[in-house]
């Protein structure tokens, strides 16, 4: 029988990213949610934060950080 993500995952677990998961993450959020990217990493770090993940929300902040000086960089080149 095959294990599902809801089987494995715990909320208890480490869920420090590393910066290529970040990148991964911006990306996948960009692609999905363009100029709302940002945003949307916003809001996964409140619900996270609110919910008492400090992990998560601070890997979701770093995400949208990310997003926002990728944008910038974009801008500036044109």
């Amino acid at each position: 029988m095959a294990t599902t993500a809801s089987q494995t995952w715990h909320p208890d677990t480490d869920a420090t990213p590393t910066p290529r998961d970040v990148a991964a993450m911006a990306e996948v959020l960009e692609g999905r949610h363009g100029i709302h990217a940002a945003e949307v990493a916003d809001f996964f770090a409140s619900y996270h934060g609110e919910k008492g993940d400090a992990g998560r929300a601070w890997a979701w902040s770093g995400v949208a950080e990310l997003v926002r000086n990728r944008e910038r960089a974009r801008l500036e080149r044109n």
